[in-house]
């Protein structure tokens, strides 16, 4: 209620308008619209001790005296939309003008609406009362403290980090323990909250990890690729508490200390071989943490989750988010990046430039400025293999793509039978077929030189050597004219006595 009384005190006392608005918080038009609304009316300071501030008002505005007559807002009703993402008391009194009007009937103003709100809140004392609005924050980060597992070959210790997030409403968390702090390990973290969950939050808050954040800045955080993506995939929004601010993630500051107690400090004298078992123990701790009544409310984390704001959580989308690793490489002069000693290509037109590279499990993606080029399935096994896309070669590089095993061997059987056996030796010498090709054009091409009956030739005597010939075995018979030689089987044998320089048994002093 506008301070009539002391506006007429200081009005007597000979005070501006302007002043008595800075003193009590009004504005000058306010304060002269009451003093000229006295003067009106009649009214003098001092005013008799029986005029009580409602007497002032009704005597200063008795039409203010008729608001029984206005409809008067559903604050239950108020309470539970103020709940719902993106509404405001702007918006709800918005909507109650409209239904006032339609009925007929009179609206409060905006302040006169909101004070009716605040006083309900504040009267009720609701069991949640809501400092986040259900489904629109998670808190995440890494417990202070490890777990243990012990390894049943050596007896080592190793530590386990524990993952903890909670959703800001209600309260509910989840736990859960990886062997590393990795980037692999973050995702699937947050992943399988959100799995434990059944739904998404509008908004992550981690901490200013290197896993999370590249690089931390008070008011434009850069947030790391792979994580980035993993929020679009899910629809979400990633907007890091601020650094040396916990105050910006209290649930999980506070959640971390509680779990650190009810979870990881319960389970130290329990001996678990593997991440699974240490995991299993996990869940049923976390199960029971979330069950435990609240001490100064009614009900637990779960039912507050399940009541107040599990349908409120955004969908899981139909897949499940798949870790992509990001990197910066930029092509050579033979327009293929090397990735993990294997080779991929990319439109020639990009040589030099510095692109960003996406890598699953099975497939190699390739961007240039958000935009992407080309993509490859992920090659495994032996460095050095190259995945080449016809399309992106110069038009004088191309030619050389349309060769082939079936080709070569045609071209070699055209020569001969001993030709063709020895191209595919060669072919079938390297594990990569590829690598074959340009001895098998080489040996081709020495038909050009020396003809196709010595390369017959050559190819047969070579295959006399040794059953896996390859391009210099051929080669150094053409150029030493081996392959124009007979050989000693090839010299007929005549047994003729009579012949004349046929010696017999005489000649040597032997009997017959």
């Amino acid at each position: 209620m506008t301070e009539y009384r002391e506006i007429l005190r200081l009005s007597n006392m000979g005070l501006s308008r302007t002043s008595i608005g800075a003193s009590l918080g009004y504005s000058r038009n306010t304060v002269a619209e009451v003093v000229n609304r006295a003067q009106l009316k009649g009214v003098e300071w001092p005013l008799p001790l029986d005029v009580t501030d409602g007497d002032l008002q009704a005597l200063l505005y008795p039409e203010k005296g008729h608001s029984s007559s206005k409809k008067l807002p559903d604050c239950e009703k108020l309470y539970k939309e103020m709940a719902k993402s993106g509404v405001t008391l702007t918006l709800l009194w918005d909507e109650y003008c409209g239904e006032c009007k339609q009925n007929g009937q009179i609206p409060f103003a905006y302040t006169q609406f909101c004070h009716y709100y605040h006083k309900y809140v504040q009267t009720t004392k609701a069991t949640m009362h809501i400092h986040h609005k259900p489904g629109e924050q998670i808190e995440v980060d890494w417990a202070g403290k490890t777990a243990n597992i012990i390894d049943n070959i050596t007896g080592d210790v190793i530590p386990a980090y524990v993952f903890v997030a909670v959703l800001s409403c209600s309260g509910y968390a989840y736990v859960e323990a990886f062997l590393s702090q990795k980037q692999e390990s973050w995702i699937a973290a947050h992943v399988n909250a959100f799995r434990y969950f059944g739904g998404v939050t509008r908004i992550i808050v981690p901490d200013n990890l290197k896993t999370g954040v590249e690089k931390v800045d008070w008011y434009s955080p850069t947030i790391n690729k792979s994580y980035h993506e993993m929020a679009e995939h899910y629809t979400t929004a990633i907007v890091p508490a601020r650094v040396r601010r916990p105050k910006d993630k209290p649930k999980v500051e506070g959640t971390v200390g509680v779990i650190s107690t009810w979870i990881i400090a319960a389970l130290r004298n329990d001996k678990y071989f593997s991440l699974t078992n240490l995991n299993e123990a996990i869940s049923q701790k976390l199960r029971e943490f979330n069950e435990k009544p609240f001490q100064k409310k009614l009900g637990s984390r779960y039912t507050a989750f399940v009541l107040e704001e599990k349908e409120f959580l955004l969908p899981l989308p139909k897949n499940r988010f798949e870790l992509a690793l990001w990197k910066k490489l930029i092509p050579g002069f033979n327009y293929h990046i090397s990735l993990e000693k294997n080779f991929y290509s990319v439109p020639y037109e990009y040589i030099k430039h510095e692109m960003d590279v996406r890598i699953t499990r099975t497939v190699v993606e390739i961007f240039y400025h958000n935009h992407r080029i080309c993509s490859h399935p992920r090659i495994y096994g032996k460095p050095g293999q190259y995945h080449t896309t016809p399309e992106h070669m110069p038009e004088k590089h191309k030619s050389h793509t349309e060769w082939n095993s079936e080709r070569f061997i045609s071209w070699a059987n055209s020569i001969g039978m001993y030709t063709g056996t020895v191209v595919k030796a060669i072919l079938t010498s390297h594990k990569i077929e590829q690598q074959a090709y340009r001895s098998c054009m080489g040996l081709l091409k020495l038909g050009d030189r020396h003809g196709v009956k010595r390369l017959e030739s050559a190819c047969e005597k070579a295959l006399s050597y040794t059953p896996n010939p390859s391009y210099k075995h051929v080669d150094s018979i053409l150029k030493s004219g081996q392959d124009t030689l007979i050989s000693p089987a090839e010299i007929p044998h005549r047994m003729d006595e009579s012949h004349s320089f046929t010696r017999g048994a005489d000649y040597y002093g032997r009997k017959k």
